[in-house]
């Protein structure tokens, strides 16, 4: 692929297996939760709340990290965030009970940031008018990663055990990080605040911005939603009437390929300035998957579409967000994206711990289904009246013309 002016074929390459490479480790546990939980004799609702560290720690880096990456030398600063979460994947590869998991999850959940510290990398190398094409790329690379993470990790645990699939993990992770050092050019930080104020001027943009407060918005349905369905996913599968093992949870989860397709096209399509068109069928998309999961239940075809459609329309909006506000302060990449994606992840642990540890254990599949749902329609309905708002103005406008 040619890589837009300012940044070469071969970084952008680069950026794209290292953000799948890293947020791998992310999702790594998902299709495993039964049988880690079974060998460590953990129930349900205590490997729910490993499974949510991952999501919290997430947020907590996205809000305290990711920052830094307008204020320090990126490359420096992606070295050091990569080294230690190398060592976090070790730390979840020789836990010994739940104490060590949970904060080795922790670990690894604030340090993988650095995929997102590299998307706004990218975004600031790339030219102006392919931005969104270049942001695509980066991020076709990360849902690849989360897709291959299910897959590989079900299928390295079926061969070698789960503990295999996170030193697996943690090799990757330190190799790409040599790699992005040795590859990246250094880039001038593009402000000198006291990291205090640097982090008060993300609230000052969210202030300031409201495009990028309904952005947060849309995003934090979309990824309450998707957290929703992935973290119960595999509890689903290792149980009746399914009874799946690791491998073929982990082979399941390449359904959500589409979802990567998705995300090039959502970024083509935001650079000839449809990103709203885009997010709002996006969001229609992801409520109508939650009909097909409900019949997943006990149907396995039902289900294979719904997981199929659920991650297309949520990468499909996610990369719509992300399109738009790269396009606000091209001074503030890494600020914008702390922002977006903090209030993101943030939902997602919310979508995550309401699931697991309370919905799932009640309710069922069905009131998983009903939660997901729910928050992709809360966005869906939130969209449709910004339409109608947008509608009436323009009549207005129309009449007094």
């Amino acid at each position: 692929m040619q890589g837009a002016p300012g940044i070469r074929r071969g970084e952008l390459a680069l950026m794209s297996v290292a953000t799948g490479t890293v947020i791998a480790n992310l999702y790594f546990a998902q299709p495993l939760e039964e049988t880690m939980a079974r060998e460590l004799r953990l129930s349900t609702g205590a490997m729910g709340v490993v499974l949510t560290l991952f999501q919290v720690g997430y947020a907590l880096g996205l809000a305290t990290l990711v920052p830094l990456g307008d204020l320090v030398e990126r490359r420096r600063l992606l070295a050091v965030l990569i080294t230690i979460c190398a060592a976090g994947m070790i730390g979840l590869a020789t836990a010994p009970g739940p104490a060590v998991l949970q904060a080795a999850a922790l670990v690894v959940g604030v340090t993988t940031v650095v995929v997102q510290i590299i998307v706004p990398f990218a975004a600031h190398l790339a030219a102006p008018p392919e931005r969104g094409r270049v942001v695509g790329t980066v991020m076709s690379g990360l849902l690849i990663g989360i897709l291959v993470s299910r897959t590989v990790g079900g299928l390295l645990a079926e061969v070698a055990g789960w503990r295999a699939v996170f030193a697996l993990g943690g090799a990757a992770t330190a190799l790409v990080g040599v790699l992005l050092y040795r590859a990246l050019p250094r880039v001038t930080p593009t402000t000198t605040l006291p990291y205090p104020k640097l982090l008060a001027s993300v609230l000052t943009l969210v202030r300031e911005e409201p495009g990028l407060r309904i952005r947060m918005f849309y995003g934090a349905t979309v990824s309450a939603s998707f957290s929703v369905l992935w973290t119960n996913l595999g509890f689903l599968l290792a149980r009746p009437p399914y009874s799946w093992n690791n491998a073929a949870i982990g082979a399941f989860a390449l359904l959500g390929v589409a979802g990567a397709g998705m995300a090039m096209v959502a970024g083509r399509l935001a650079d000839r300035g449809h990103a709203r068109a885009t997010t709002g069928g996006c969001l229609f998309v992801i409520v109508v998957s939650y009909l097909a999961l409900w019949a997943g239940g006990h149907d396995v075809v039902a289900l294979a579409i719904g997981v199929a459609v659920m991650d297309l329309g949520c990468q499909g909006a996610h990369l719509s967000n992300q399109s738009v506000i790269y396009r606000l302060r091209p001074d503030a990449h890494s600020r914008v994206n702390t922002a977006y994606i903090t209030s993101y992840f943030v939902a997602g642990a919310v979508g995550s711990g309401l699931s697991a540890v309370l919905v799932h254990p009640r309710f069922g599949w069905e009131g998983v289904c009903i939660l997901g749902g729910a928050f992709s329609l809360l966005g869906l309905l939130v969209w449709g009246a910004g339409l109608r708002r947008r509608g009436s103005r323009g009549r207005c406008r129309g009449r007094t013309g």
